[in-house]
């Protein structure tokens, strides 16, 4: 273990050599890493003295901007007394800003004017009445954690998203969904329409229904809509592993109601949708964390065996914490580029030989930086290679208390597919395996982890607030009509000028 009073003499030079190296050294920043960790300072720290900010490593006399990240101005006004009361100076002087004031400083370049926006709140005294919540309008700038207190509101206008997607309105799907979005990010259960006044992106539709759940317990167009016979219909059809809305509303037309429709009427499917319909139980079950971690290890062994020092990233809802999917997503690199190019060919190859495939196809990475980053609009669809897969899982390579329940739908639904239920030595898993360059793998983890929502609104701020353009392959900055490098998604949020929200909190 390292003497004090050693550690206190590297501590000193660590902060002289970063005086004089320093662009700005009129301002010594202080990061408070209480409720922060250790390894977001850190790399905060390295980030800024990288771009020339003073960043000390202890608080002192000298300290100008403090900065700290979820703590109101009590706590830190509380942390800065104790600081004191160990002999520090007086910080009457100190600006106590909010970690957005040094990130947009970051992906400036420079220390950006100091707004209130950016100056420390005083926490609003216990009350009876509900506060008012400042929210901000993207969903990429705030926190949405996956367990929330307002799900009945929330799956009720997801209801009214998802039957919108079936009559391919996007507009007002999304508009539903972001008012969802606001609802899950509210640190509180609504109980009075009053509560949620002033707050974004909460359209008169969506209040309506909200008021209608509040003062009733049920929203009568919700429940209308769930038991409708066209949106049965739509979301049994759209369950069809290979089957889009346009597709499944074509069928609906002709009188298809489910996959027992397709089998009986002789409708001409193509390999996926036949995969779709064959393993149509097990692929409408939730995969569980338990599985995925199964199917984790299957992964991880094939990718090793053809490509050793692979990197592999499980992504999508379980890496934001979700405990049940409907498919499992790998992110796969390696930190040679080009080293991953022959990769996917091989890798179904091993998946094929040991009989872990019931589908598979596989598409070519057809991106182009010059021709596919700035002149593309804003998506959500990427170009990487890719497999889309269906995965026989053995039952024995998940635990023995991991069963998996049977399809919510009726068996009038699905009965005559060859599928396998609950007792089958296996099940069918929908995998999804994507390769990335590893230039791009900070981009891609982005794109791939979620949630949709969040990932729309990341990219709709990079293009109406930052003048950039973001995709799952790049982040190209139009002003200075160049590529913007990242080796990290923290890198990327600094370069977007928003706070850093981890996985667990993008669940938009």
């Amino acid at each position: 273990m390292v003497p004090l009073k050693r550690r206190k003499v590297t501590t000193e030079q660590t902060t002289s050599h970063d005086t004089k190296a320093c662009k700005y050294p009129d301002i010594a920043i202080f990061i408070v890493e209480r409720k922060m960790g250790a390894s977001r300072k850190s790399f905060l720290t390295r980030l800024g003295r990288s771009k020339g900010f003073l960043i000390e490593e202890s608080f002192s006399s000298s300290t100008t901007h403090v900065v700290s990240e979820n703590n109101t101005g009590d706590e830190i006004d509380i942390w800065l007394k104790k600081q004191e009361i160990e002999g520090k100076d007086s910080t009457s002087s100190v600006n106590l800003l909010d970690i957005s004031w040094l990130t947009e400083s970051l992906a400036s370049g420079n220390p950006v004017p100091i707004q209130d926006r950016h100056r420390l709140k005083s926490s609003p005294k216990p009350s009876e009445i509900t506060p008012a919540i400042l929210m901000k309008s993207y969903a990429c700038q705030r926190r949405t954690p996956l367990k929330h207190h307002n799900s009945l509101l929330t799956e009720a206008l997801e209801i009214l998203a998802e039957n919108a997607e079936f009559g391919e309105n996007e507009g007002r799907s999304v508009a539903f969904r972001r008012s969802a979005s606001v609802l899950k990010a509210l640190p509180y259960a609504v109980r009075t329409v009053d509560e949620l006044k002033n707050l974004p992106c909460l359209g008169e539709h969506s209040l309506r229904v909200i008021k209608e759940i509040l003062e009733d317990g049920t929203s009568s167009e919700v429940e209308s809509t769930r038991q409708s016979e066209q949106f049965q219909a739509m979301k049994a059809l759209t369950g069809v592993f290979g089957v889009g809305v346009k597709t499944a509303d074509r069928w609906f037309r002709e009188g298809l109601r489910g996959p027992l429709d397709l089998m009986h009427t002789g409708k001409t499917l193509n390999r996926a949708q036949q995969a779709g319909v064959q393993y149509y139980n097990n692929l409408n079950t939730p995969v569980t964390k338990k599985e995925a971690m199964a199917i984790s290890d299957i992964v991880e062994k094939a990718v090793k065996a053809v490509l050793p020092r692979a990197i592999i990233t499980l992504t999508g809802g379980f890496r934001r914490g979700k405990e049940v999917g409907h498919d499992v997503d790998f992110l796969i690199t390696h930190p040679e580029e080009g080293s991953e190019e022959r990769l996917m060919p091989k890798l179904v190859n091993w998946l094929e030989d040991q009989g872990l495939l019931l589908y598979q196809k596989t598409t070519r990475n057809s991106y182009l930086e010059g021709k596919d980053g700035p002149a593309r609009p804003p998506s959500n669809m990427d170009r990487f290679e890719r497999c889309f897969s269906i995965f026989k899982l053995e039952q024995s390579k998940v635990d023995s208390d991991t069963q998996v329940e049977t399809s919510s739908y009726s068996s009038s639904t699905t009965d005559g597919a060859e599928d396998h239920h609950l007792g089958s030595s296996w099940r069918a898993v929908r995998v999804d395996l994507v390769v990335s360059p590893y230039s791009q793998f900070a981009f891609a983890t982005l794109g791939w982890t979620g949630s949709k929502l969040f990932e729309r609104e990341l990219r709709r701020w990079a293009g109406q607030e930052k003048g950039m353009s973001l995709s799952s392959h790049a982040l190209y900055d139009s002003k200075q009509q160049r590529y913007l490098q990242a080796n990290s998604e923290e890198e990327i949020f600094a370069h977007l000028g928003l706070e850093y929200i981890p996985p667990s909190e993008r669940n938009a």
